[in-house]
């Protein structure tokens, strides 16, 4: 080997770092990169932290001539007043709930079958879902720490309290001047509450229901009716004219004018008085006046609102009875199209939260939809069932497999 020389000689040897424990160590500083990437990764930190908006989740744009979204009106005025919007919820709620279940732990399938207050739980979570964005389950519990019953809660009445990393620690649940805290994890680390809802892009607590997206259309579907109504009581036509013509060019004098606007009122005013006959006198002479077949034109206005709330909604308008619509062939492919592209996947997402938030007790057990004793289906699955045991190469596991159903035993 050659020999060392002189600089190197001279070059201190540099002395290790401390130990960790004996002495102070220092700590490197994590970039703002490397601690997000040290949260994904399961380092120091756990969870990235979540913040709410400065602004509520249901708030727009200032100076909008949209104001704050408000639910319990917009439910009164949707759910309550409007039967396209009523129509639309029931119709995936009512689906979802009577849909058929793959055999699973019975115990299971009794909680989730079972009523609670008279409610049915998958359509009471299916409507929550559509209309508010929100779906909330309370587990409750016996004395030992076993599920015997699920009630879903209003979301409404639901608000998040978050920890110090904005993460979710309890939920209060307020009814009138009464507030009661809900944690989310037992003292055993079991689920008190199972949370499910829909993607919201502007929150991190909670989600964006289908309602305020509808309520627009809403608004001018029931407006028309409500113009509708008195335009049918009064014929179709804005009653008319009550022309004064003596034939000198003179007027009627202020008492005379209050006299014939009072008798009027009184004697030939409101669906009694409809039809009867007017005794005119002193150069009084009635026109009648009417509407143009373009000013009573609101079907059209009607039915497009209603195609849009159908749409918010995800619900064919064929299945509504709405005209003047041939996107589906017919009845048949838009009852299969509501199933694939509507309850299929938001049963998924309810019934996947369940089967997650009840696995402390059912950890092997899961929680899908039949598919083939969905009548809707019944042609597709059919189809399947030709295909897959058409396919020789495939051995009978896979099969089973492909179809959905659960291994030999």
């Amino acid at each position: 080997d050659a020999p060392a020389s002189a600089s190197e000689l001279n070059t201190p040897t540099p002395k290790p770092p401390p130990a960790r424990g004996r002495g102070v160590a220092e700590r490197p500083v994590m970039s703002f990169f490397q601690s997000l990437a040290a949260a994904f990764k399961g380092g120091a930190q756990s969870r990235v932290p979540l913040a709410r908006n400065f602004s509520s989740p249901w708030f727009f744009a200032e100076g909008s001539a949209r104001g704050p979204f408000e639910y319990t009106g917009a439910v009164r005025r949707a759910y309550l007043d409007n039967p396209v919007a009523q129509r639309a919820v029931r119709l995936v709620a009512e689906g979802i709930g009577g849909a058929p279940l793959m055999p699973t732990d019975p115990a299971l399938a009794a909680l989730v079958r079972a009523t609670s207050a008279g409610q049915s739980l998958l359509e009471t979570l299916a409507s929550q879902l559509l209309l508010h964005g929100n779906a909330y389950v309370q587990v409750v519990k016996d004395a030992a720490g076993r599920p015997v019953e699920l009630f879903a809660l209003r979301p409404e009445r639901i608000s998040v309290i978050a920890g110090a990393d904005g993460w979710p620690t309890a939920y209060a649940y307020k009814v009138g001047d009464r507030t009661l805290t809900i944690p989310v994890l037992d003292e055993d680390a079991s689920p008190n509450l199972i949370h499910v809802r829909h993607f919201h892009p502007a929150d991190d607590h909670y989600g964006a229901g289908c309602l305020s997206a509808a309520d627009q259309a809403v608004a001018p579907h029931n407006a028309a009716a409500d113009w509708n109504r008195p335009l049918l009581e009064t014929a179709a036509r804005p009653s008319g004219a009550l022309v004064y013509d003596p034939g000198d060019g003179a007027g009627l004098s202020a008492d005379q004018f209050d006299r014939l606007k009072e008798e009027l009122t009184r004697a030939y005013s409101g669906l009694t008085n409809a039809g009867r006959p007017m005794l005119l006198e002193g150069g009084l002479k009635w026109q009648s006046l009417s509407l143009s077949p373009a000013d009573m034109d609101f079907a059209a206005l009607k039915a497009a609102a209603a195609r849009d709330i159908a749409l918010a909604f995800g619900v064919p308008p064929m299945l509504l009875g709405l005209p003047g619509d041939a996107t589906y062939a017919n009845y048949r492919e838009a009852n299969r199209a509501l199933w694939r592209l509507t309850l299929l996947p938001l049963a998924g997402k309810l019934l996947g939260a369940l089967a997650e938030g009840l696995a402390t007790w059912f950890p092997d057990a899961a929680l899908a939809i039949d598919l083939d004793q969905v009548p809707a289906l019944a042609e597709d699955r059919e189809r399947l069932w030709a295909q897959v045991s058409a396919a020789d190469f495939l051995s009978n596991a896979e099969k089973r497999a492909l179809l959905g159903l659960p291994p030999a035993e």
